[in-house]
Formats: C-alpha cells, sequence, structure tokens
C-alpha cells in the first residue's frame, strides 16, 4: 500500500479552474486518457453538480511490469465521480480503476477550492492510494506506479492550465 499527496496552487480563480477540470479531456500532457464517456449528470436538491464518468485509459505499462503482473492488458477503465458545490465553492472528484483490480486499485482524491486569503487563486489537494495485490515484488510495483502518478499529477495540473490558455486565447479571437 502505498499513499500518495500532493498540493498545487493555481493563479486562476475557482470557477475558472473548475470550468477547465471539467473539460480536462482529452490534452496533451495526458494522451493516455483515449475516451471520455460521461454516465451520469445532475443536479441535488442543494444546487451541486454530480457527474459519474467512464475513462478509457491506456497505461502503457513496460514489459517488465506487464511480465510481473502476467497481463498484457494495457487498456484499463477508470470510473470517477465529482462534486462541484458553487456555493461551498469546492469540486471534489473521486475516481478508481475498474479494470485489473485483482492485480492494482488505484484510488485517487482531488478537491479543488479558493484559497483561502486570496480568492483569485485556487489549490488543488490529491491524495491517491496504491495497493499491489496477490503479485511478487508488490512493493516494487507500488513505488514504479507512484512515481508514475507523482509525473501525471503534475501533468494533469499543466493540462488544466493549458485549457484556461487555450479557452482565453479562443474567447479573445471571437
Amino acid at each position: 500500500l502505498r499513499v500518495i499527496s500532493y498540493c498545487f496552487v493555481c493563479s486562476y480563480p475557482w470557477e475558472t479552474v473548475i470550468k477547465a477540470a471539467m473539460r480536462k479531456y482529452p490534452n496533451p500532457m495526458n494522451p493516455n486518457v483515449v475516451g471520455v464517456d460521461v454516465l451520469d449528470r445532475s443536479l441535488d436538491a442543494e444546487g451541486r453538480l454530480h457527474s459519474h464518468r467512464l475513462l478509457s485509459t491506456e497505461w502503457g505499462l513496460p514489459a517488465i511490469v506487464r511480465a510481473i503482473l502476467g497481463t498484457n492488458h494495457t487498456q484499463t477503465y477508470v470510473k470517477e465521480h465529482s462534486i462541484v458545490d458553487p456555493e461551498e465553492k469546492k469540486m471534489e472528484l473521486c475516481s478508481t480503476n475498474i479494470t485489473l483490480t485483482n492485480l492494482i486499485s488505484v484510488d485517487e482524491r482531488l478537491v479543488y477550492r479558493p484559497h483561502p486569503d486570496n480568492p483569485e487563486v485556487t489549490i488543488l489537494t490529491q491524495e491517491a492510494i496504491i495497493t499491489v495485490k496477490g503479485v511478487s515484488l508488490s512493493s516494487y510495483l507500488e513505488g514504479m506506479m507512484a512515481r508514475r502518478m507523482s509525473a501525471n499529477a503534475r501533468k494533469g495540473w499543466d493540462a488544466i492550465e493549458w485549457i484556461i490558455q487555450n479557452s482565453e486565447r479562443e474567447y479573445a479571437s471571437l
């Protein structure tokens, strides 16, 4: 079991970041996400937006890892549930893989909030729990997955900034 945590600060207001986060895929920083399907989207009685999405990903696992896991399966699916609360100015996103769960579980939680001292800045806290089950070298694999997730966490934040900048350019061109 590995737990990894990150905190990012973005120089954009919460509303801007949330709009970009909802449009995060596809983007050139995360080419491993090859498909996004919205399964359900609804508003609850408190005005919070609930979204359930299915992400299709290409993990691109190295050959050695596929050999250790005993699989050539690299396309995986991730279920994602998010809640956007415009009153509290909070977006919480939880995701978990639904493929290869007998070998690897990756549970991730992201929370977007305005900075408490500066509403023009958004803070993202991100936590992931990685568990490799029933294979030899599980500690090695958890470490490798943690390193990969660390790199992807930064890419995810870069993608949100890229989407914001592209949106601003598109708006300016109109």
